[in-house]
């Protein structure tokens, strides 16, 4: 591997490289794993956006998040993950930092506008949870996904599993336990027989990461259905999935990952979502 972090493979009288010349490290590559992704030009005139500075503005960044947490339920919307009253995003308050905002209830993620967040008081940081119909059926084998594709690295040792159904979360013991299952580092877990539950830096973070998941218990539900008719699938290894996730996993790539949708809602709505 060179200093720029390019590959080269040789192979001598035809023969393809061995696996051993195809692994992959970070060693020369940009310490923030935001700067391996990102494309511009080589002067750094050109250059991706990430977070906004705020320089100390709690108000500006109050209504920045207010925004893209009422875009993070529109997207949840087109991704049909409504069901009822059930699920909810929250996201802390820059302003009130014992508090968060919230979607109202009974109202339908497609419809909701920054006008109608509630504020409410907080627990955690940011956090996504709904039903969704690939999640909810990956969740009753009480098990997490397989490292299948490169997507999936994304929870490679970032993926609890809260092996037990305490019925409808009404108590704040199973929230605990919940809380437990996450553990000190883990973004996403698979609740059995419930769904998913995603945190993050940021409510992109969070619901960037919930619709990766779904996608992959979606994929995961393939991929059992394929083996059980005699297909052998091949799980990553845990250095090249561990190598893809160092950089996949930072909060500022998987909140760039949610910038398309968010800017694809902007232009459908005519921005009515902002109001």
């Amino acid at each position: 591997m060179s200093s720029t972090g390019t590959i080269t493979l040789t192979a001598s009288h035809g023969s393809p490289p061995s696996t051993a010349a195809l692994k992959q490290n970070v060693e020369g590559l940009a310490k923030n794993p935001l700067e391996r992704t990102w494309r511009g030009n080589k002067e750094g005139t050109v250059r991706l956006q990430s977070v906004p500075d705020f320089a100390g503005d709690k108000f500006a960044e109050r209504k920045w998040v207010k925004e893209h947490l009422a875009a993070a339920f529109r997207y949840w919307g087109k991704l049909g993950y409504g069901e009822g009253v059930s699920g909810h995003i929250t996201v802390i308050d820059p302003v009130l930092p014992d508090h968060y905002w919230m979607n109202p209830f009974a109202v339908h993620f497609s419809s909701i506008k920054v006008s109608d967040l509630v504020l409410a008081r907080p627990e955690i940081k940011a956090a996504a949870h709904c039903h969704s119909i690939h999640g909810k059926s990956w969740s009753v084998f009480g098990k997490p996904i397989n490292i299948l594709t490169q997507d999936s690295c994304l929870f490679y040792d970032n993926l609890g599993v809260y092996e037990n159904f305490g019925g409808i979360v009404l108590a704040p013991q199973e929230g605990k336990n919940i809380a437990e299952a996450l553990g000190p580092k883990f973004k996403t877990c698979i609740l059995q027989n419930h769904g998913l539950l995603t945190l993050g830096k940021t409510v992109d973070e969070a619901v960037y990461l919930f619709s990766a998941l779904e996608n992959q218990c979606r994929a995961q539900l393939m991929v059992e259905a394929a083996a059980a008719n005699g297909l052998k699938k091949r799980v990553i290894d845990n250095e090249d999935a561990r190598f893809t996730a160092s950089t996949i996993q930072f909060w500022e790539n998987t909140y760039i990952n949610f910038q398309p949708e968010y800017r694809l809602l902007l232009e459908e709505t005519n921005g009515s979502f902002l109001k």
